[in-house]
């Protein structure tokens, strides 16, 4: 019965911050997947080329890499809470007050300057979110992360009916509006009903008398502390495919969409919501199922091996083309609901507790580093061919499958429980 289900049981016995976290997560997840599967073609359609597009991407990237860098300490210093409000006032609700008024390339790239800043938000939102959390909930969490996430781009076709209403660029422009009102609004209730984690606090006190430059200056223990550490190396390890494939995929099947597919703008909105209704049924069966985190290997495997298939599809098949493009959105998303929470809980399994914060900045830091040139490649590779980003993205799932084996022999990862402290190498 659906009040028995792991997930709804979970969802029961979140108290605090993990549970307002979770349940605030539909209103991010709303406007965005309203506004994002539009994205690359409304730039297009203002005149940015596939170029410029992927410098975009790779722009945002390089100033991820310099936020990420500085969340650790801004977050310790003064608070997970107050961070986290502040900062997705600036990298979200401003840039889509940006984007909603965009005439050229000089929009866009003011626009990415300032949403690179997200990486503050995302390590503030990810200690509040997991600090008070028990790890037994951890993939559950994530989870329902996913769900939320995925269940608001069932919105998705009324963005697809608004610009066959009005036309790509107004409506786009009215949806990036409503994602100003809604982001504003989800950041506020979050703030107003969330506290300081315990941690938190503990962390603003130790912090109180040193500069952010003298904080800064300590990642060096913090960069040995990840050098040596197995589990973090291995999370860190699949994530980076996961991430290159999410810039490349974000940036350029809409354009692969409606140029080499030959589909309609309107019609992008109808496969995203083909995806999000596949992958909330998956995250329903296979959900319940994923919450041994040292039994990573075989879920990782299929869904790398469904990512892989997915994107040779994309590659091989001729213009309109319905039921492979529905077989290919179908296997992404069911890969997506394998991967997706196993990589990000064993990543917050992997980091040990009391340094939390400046952990999570340097593995941010490097997962950035790593994929920060990918945007600007894909957007070569879709110069010459705009199946080409795609080809890359088989690549990386081919190394997916060679990387798991690899990490997954007998002896090689030991996953610490939560505040222990994490296997070295």
């Amino acid at each position: 019965m659906i009040p028995n289900h792991p997930l709804f049981q979970t969802l029961r016995e979140l108290k605090g911050n993990p549970r307002i976290t979770v349940l605030t997560e539909v209103m991010f997840g709303i406007p965005y997947n309203l506004f994002m599967p539009f994205f690359s073609v409304y730039m297009l359609a203002l005149g940015v080329t596939d170029q410029q597009i992927g410098g975009l991407a790779s722009l945002g990237l390089v100033v991820q890499v310099f936020s990420a860098l500085l969340s650790g300490a801004i977050v310790d210093k003064y608070g997970r809470r107050l961070t986290l409000f502040l900062n997705d006032l600036l990298s979200w609700s401003i840039p889509c007050l940006i984007w909603a008024v965009a005439q050229d390339l000089r929009f866009f790239i003011v626009a990415a300057l300032l949403n690179g800043l997200f990486r503050i938000s995302h390590t503030a939102w990810t200690c509040l979110m997991v600090e008070d959390a028990e790890e037994r909930h951890l993939v559950h969490i994530w989870t329902w992360i996913m769900i939320f996430a995925v269940c608001s781009a069932f919105f998705t076709p009324l963005g697809g009916w608004l610009v066959d209403r009005f036309g790509l660029v107004p409506a786009t422009r009215g949806l990036f509006v409503f994602g100003f009102l809604m982001l504003t609004a989800k950041f506020l209730v979050l703030y107003i009903y969330s506290h300081e984690t315990a941690r938190g606090i503990q962390r603003m006190e130790e912090t109180r008398q040193r500069s952010l430059f003298g904080l800064l200056g300590e990642y060096r223990s913090v960069l040995k502390q990840l050098l040596h550490s197995r589990p973090i190396l291995a999370a860190l390890a699949l994530m980076v495919i996961t991430n290159i494939f999410s810039t490349v995929s974000g940036s350029f099947w809409g354009v692969l969409f409606t140029t080499k597919l030959g589909f309609s703008d309107a019609e992008i909105s109808i496969y995203v919501a083909i995806r999000s209704v596949v992958m909330t049924i998956c995250f329903f069966l296979i959900g319940p199922r994923l919450t041994n985190l040292r039994r990573f290997r075989l879920p990782l495997w299929i869904g790398f091996l469904f990512f892989f298939i997915s994107q040779l599809l994309l590659v091989i098949m001729p213009p309109h083309m319905i039921p492979l493009l529905v077989l290919s959105v179908v296997l992404e998303a069911v890969a997506s609901a394998l991967v997706s929470p196993m990589t990000e809980s064993l990543l917050a399994l992997s980091m040990e507790s009391d340094e939390r914060a400046r952990v999570s900045a340097m593995v941010y830091v490097a997962l950035i580093v790593l994929i920060s040139p990918f945007g600007w490649i894909a957007g070569q590779l879709s110069a010459i061919d705009r199946a080409l980003p795609f080809a890359l993205n088989m690549l990386l799932f081919a190394l997916g499958i060679v990387l798991v084996w690899f990490i997954g022999r007998p002896g090689f990862l030991h996953l610490a429980s939560p505040g222990a402290e994490t296997s070295k190498a």
